[in-house]
């Protein structure tokens, strides 16, 4: 019923003007419908307004205004700080408004900040969690990876100012806004498309974060399916621990990027709240307060001391970066790739890539698990696999894993290829919006790996190179 309303394909960014123009950030990563959060925003303008558009379908115009303000006074907030033992680059503003969300559905938000004078523009992402998801597809905005990788202030959790490890953060926090996207972080690159395609067949939604997963250890209770986009690296112990327990009772889950669930963090409160901070020490592991506390080491989910690697989840395990190459079909009577009329050998060029996923058995990996696609790859001299993967767990739940961190954005690949989306071409897009309408159809009616159990192929695909 959302998504029939008319859309409003006015959303987007059109003049983002300088660096400082205007930014904020939200004090939730999540709200519940009804729930009010702060917003602090900075700008050289002397006045903003916030626009709320709600993300989705909408006939192909992916966003609705669900709610605009009035203009609002603006003003600059003081310049950042960076904690000298982490290295966490501090806002300190001050709360600008606060946004009343009462009637606003469940969904994945963008506010879009526009400075009065047409100074710039700038988006502020928000989540409107659902209270249940008995029953439905459970779509997860990653929002620690996003700010992982978030370098607002000059520090993530990969560098600093001068470039490597030693300046990264040991510790990020939601307290800042997003450098990437125009603020949006990582969400248009890698959920929303899937978001579109989602709402567009009209299957039952949820929407939750990695934080509620976390938090909430009944809140994939009775969940149909949880969808994992893009881009989902970085998980807390608890968030693993929660989604694997529904997997165990019946949650399909679906893999839909490479790299995720590689790094472990653990969640801390900032000066706005509850698990606004993200810790990863990654292999400094040994001097964070936490782990001498007796908390989980903070680095690869796959390494000691705490080993759990990803693969006992997923099926496959993170293998390397960066490649560009292409998707091979090696089962094309696989039920996921009906209608796609792909034979083997079938290849879509660039499909694979930057990161990747494949099976190898050396670590935990759940059997019967079929692979679907056989990439060759070579990275950085090295070859490989890209493996896209299916198994069926012992409670019911299917587990579907795409293997290539581009799955999510082929699905927007609609031209002959070349110059955006990484050159993946029609051919591409359609393939990757089909195999993905078989797997959301199918996840979102229960326990899949019941009425479709995986074929085991491991060892005869590998055999064959």
């Amino acid at each position: 019923m959302e998504n029939a309303r008319r859309g409003d394909p006015a959303w987007a960014i059109i003049r983002a003007g300088t660096t400082q123009a205007v930014e904020g950030f939200a004090d939730r990563v999540s709200v519940l419908a009804g729930e009010r959060f702060g917003l602090h925003v900075s700008t050289v303008a002397s006045g903003f307004t916030v626009s709320a558009y709600r993300m989705g379908w909408y006939g192909g115009a992916r966003a609705r205004l669900v709610w605009r303000s009035a203009v609002l006074p603006g003003h600059r907030q003081p310049a950042a700080t960076v904690d000298a033992k982490t290295r966490t680059v501090h806002t300190g503003w001050a709360r600008t408004t606060t946004v009343d969300t009462t009637d606003w559905p469940e969904g994945s938000y963008l506010l879009r900040l526009d400075a009065q004078g047409g100074a710039g523009q700038r988006y502020v992402p928000i989540t409107v969690r659902s209270p249940s998801t008995t029953g439905r597809t459970v779509v997860v905005n990653a929002v620690a990876t996003w700010q992982a990788y978030n370098l607002w202030g000059g520090h993530n959790l990969y560098d600093g100012p001068a470039g490597g490890r030693k300046n990264r953060s040991l510790e990020v926090t939601f307290d800042r806004p997003y450098q990437y996207g125009h603020g949006a972080g990582q969400f248009l690159v890698y959920e929303a498309p899937l978001i579109a395609l989602a709402e567009q067949l009209g299957i039952p939604l949820a929407y939750t974060t990695g934080v509620d997963l976390a938090r909430d250890p009944d809140l994939l209770r009775g969940a149909a399916a949880l969808l994992s986009l893009g881009h989902d690296e970085y998980w807390s112990d608890s968030q693993r621990q929660h989604v694997t327990a529904a997997r165990d009772a019946g949650t399909n889950l679906a893999i839909l990027g490479a790299n995720c669930c590689f790094r472990r963090i653990r969640f801390g409160a900032s000066a706005y709240g509850p698990d606004r901070d993200i810790a990863c020490y990654k292999a400094d592991y040994r001097t964070d307060p936490g782990f001498l506390a007796g908390g989980a080491a903070t680095q690869k989910f796959r390494a000691a001391p705490g080993a759990n690697p990803e693969s006992s989840l997923l099926g496959v395990i993170y293998d390397d970066y960066p490649v560009d190459a292409a998707y091979v079909v090696t089962n094309p009577g696989h039920w996921l790739f009906t209608g796609t009329d792909v034979t083997y050998g079938d290849s879509f060029p660039h499909l694979v890539g930057a990161e990747f996923d494949r099976v190898n058995t050396i670590w935990p990996t759940p059997r019967p698990l079929e692979i679907l696609a056989h990439s060759p790859v070579t990275c950085e001299g090295r070859p490989s696999f890209s493996d896209t993967a299916y198994y069926s767990a012992p409670g019911g739940a299917g587990v579907f894993a795409s293997g290539t961190m581009r799955w999510v954005e082929a699905l927007d690949a609609k031209g002959p290829g070349g110059r955006g989306n990484h050159g993946m071409n029609a051919a591409a897009g359609a393939f990757a919006r089909t195999t993905t309408k078989n797997l959301l159809l199918a996840f979102a009616t229960g326990p899949v790996g019941r009425s479709r159990p995986a074929r085991d192929n491991v060892d005869a695909v590998y055999r064959a190179g």
